[in-house]
């Protein structure tokens, strides 16, 4: 028989989306009705869903923080897949410093997921959110890195009117993941995958990421 190589490991690294499940303040919750219901004469259930596209794991478009911006639909894809980091910075305070991170940047590949939180509060809004320096990510720019995540609800504060890191990344061209999972994963290099959706009109998607080892034949 043929020799069967084993299946690589995956980590889900997006939080759970219900209704409940914390939005920013202000923002639209995932709602959810049944249009129709499997019984007499209804063959099958379907559901209508109201979110906002900021709900759980997802990828903001430059749209999102520019006027003129691309919409989600309309982005290259090829950030959100390929070889990526995570890297710890957890307890980091208010924002990832340079220091935070720099004891991992050793040939780094083009995608940098940072985690800040011990346990990432998949059931609360976090007002107090940590978020990346926005020279932080000019650096990360200047090293070739084409897309940056994060375990929280956004890059910048929670209470930043000037969004300075999302202007970094709609001057320097890079992509975003917020609301991202990572409790449960170690420092090191993995294939991100986390597609949006083609959304044609939209200022973000949510996504499924995942992350898959690399070290497999």
């Amino acid at each position: 028989m043929p020799h069967q190589h084993p299946s690589p490991r995956i980590w889900d690294i997006s939080p759970p989306v219900h209704e409940g499940a914390p939005v920013f303040p202000g923002d639209t919750p995932y709602r959810q009705r049944w249009a129709a219901a499997i019984g007499p004469g209804c063959p099958v259930n379907v559901s209508e869903i109201t979110l906002s596209p900021h709900v759980g794991a997802h990828a903001d478009a430059p749209l999102h923080y520019d006027a003129g911006g691309d919409t989600i639909g309309t982005v290259s894809l090829v950030p959100f897949l390929g070889p990526c980091r995570v890297i710890h910075a957890i307890d980091c305070g208010p924002l990832i410093e340079w220091r935070h991170i720099e004891h991992a940047l050793a040939e780094l590949p083009p995608r940098v997921l940072v985690r800040t939180y011990r346990a990432m509060p998949v059931d609360r809004w976090d007002g107090q959110l940590s978020a990346y320096a926005p020279a932080t990510i000019e650096r990360l720019a200047d090293l070739g890195v084409q897309l940056v995540g994060i375990d929280t609800a956004s890059i910048d504060p929670a209470d930043s009117k000037t969004l300075d890191s999302h202007q970094v990344i709609r001057r320097r061209g890079l992509r975003v993941l917020e609301n991202l999972v990572l409790d449960d994963v170690a420092e090191g290099d993995y294939e991100l995958i986390a597609l949006p959706l083609k959304l044609t009109t939209a200022d973000a998607s949510p996504v499924r990421a995942i992350l898959r080892e690399l070290s497999f034949q």
